[in-house]
């Protein structure tokens, strides 16, 4: 009776199919019915527009429910805190107006967007019982998602490229680096985080969605979305993977490249700085391979369901805003410094 009320076109059109078959004697179902059905099918599909995702974070009973809330509400406020702690010494402290930690503070600034842009919403969706995303909202979370990681991309390569200069061409460094050459590619990094953004929605933006509308994870990414269109998108999967891992290795390629004349060059050379440069340079290939292992093995492999998917989206959406101020800066005696004495001048006001 349910399957009368969803398709009585259909329907008529199948009884009509199986009186046809019935007054031939046919065994077998009529073909040119069939193709006709599946074609009617389909057109009634196309005209039904999904307009919401029911987003499946992560699950558990309702005590573990309110755990993940308290925890990621934590940690969000903590990525917060951090990255404010370094923008704040920075723009007030003169002696930090310098080109790296003008670098810093617009990573610190890039990352407190990285973590805004789905967090709240998954810190809440923790005490709801059903959890969705408009597709206004779906399509606002992938664009700012590739924004914020394609930008970061470009600023950490540009940070590196800072470090190369500083620690191997020490002499050179007030020639090479200024504040208007770092100001070039800050910018540089936002043009290309909204290229690549805008690149990947004119992607997806136009495709069919009539369901199903289940989104296996905390926020809408274009590998999990693109699965439920209702077409082919095989050639689009591609171009969306060339299109990600292209960006993503060749800034990978390129820090690596830096990390590795860095490495050399402080090989040679066996003072004190040289060692915390390099303690200092590991827990930044740490934060790299958080940051763009995990993105490029997301859109590196074939887009099909994998488990393991949700845990790594948290890991660069979540995490390695956290560990960027905390390995960058928050370690640095300058700016530990430069809060003291800020902390100093709001005591004795």
């Amino acid at each position: 009776m349910s399957e009368m009320v969803k398709y009585p076109k259909l329907i008529k059109k199948k009884q009509y199919c199986y009186e046809i078959e019935e007054q031939l004697g046919a065994k077998r179902p009529n073909p040119e019915c069939q193709l006709k059905e599946l074609g009617n099918l389909k057109s009634w599909n196309k005209e039904i527009r999904v307009t919401e995702f029911v987003l499946h974070s992560l699950s558990g009973p309702r005590q573990l429910q309110l755990f993940y809330f308290a925890f990621f509400t934590l940690f969000y406020l903590s990525t917060l805190l951090g990255n404010f702690l370094i923008a704040f010494p920075v723009l007030s402290e003169p002696a930090l107006h310098t080109p790296m930690y003008f670098l810093l503070s617009n990573l610190s600034f890039i990352d407190a967007c990285l973590s805004t842009f789905a967090t709240p919403k998954m810190i809440v969706d923790f005490l709801m019982e059903r959890n969705t995303i408009s597709f206004e909202g779906y399509i606002a979370q992938i664009l700012f998602l590739h924004l914020f990681v394609g930008g970061e991309m470009i600023l950490l390569v540009s940070i590196e490229y800072d470090r190369y200069v500083a620690i191997c061409r020490p002499l050179h460094y007030t020639a090479i680096m200024s504040i208007c050459k770092c100001t070039g590619f800050v910018v540089g990094s936002w043009f290309f985080g909204i290229l690549h953004s805008v690149s990947q929605l004119v992607f997806i933006v136009n495709l069919p969605f009539c369901g199903p509308n289940n989104v296996d994870s905390f926020f809408c990414d274009l590998p999990l979305v693109i699965k439920l269109a209702c077409a082919d998108t095989y050639i689009l999967e591609i171009l969306i993977r060339l299109n990600s891992d292209i960006l993503g290795l060749c800034c990978l390629v390129l820090l690596f490249m830096s990390y590795t004349v860095i490495l050399v060059t402080m090989r040679r050379r066996s003072s004190s700085g040289m060692a915390k440069a390099r303690a200092t340079l590991t827990a930044h290939i740490t934060v790299v391979i958080l940051l763009f292992g995990t993105s490029v093995f997301i859109y590196a492999w074939p887009f099909h369901n994998f488990t393991g998917d949700k845990i790594l989206s948290i890991f660069y959406t979540d995490f390695t805003p956290l560990l960027n101020p905390l390995i960058y800066t928050l370690r640095n005696k300058e700016v530990i410094s430069a809060m003291q004495k800020l902390r100093r001048l709001k005591i004795s006001s």
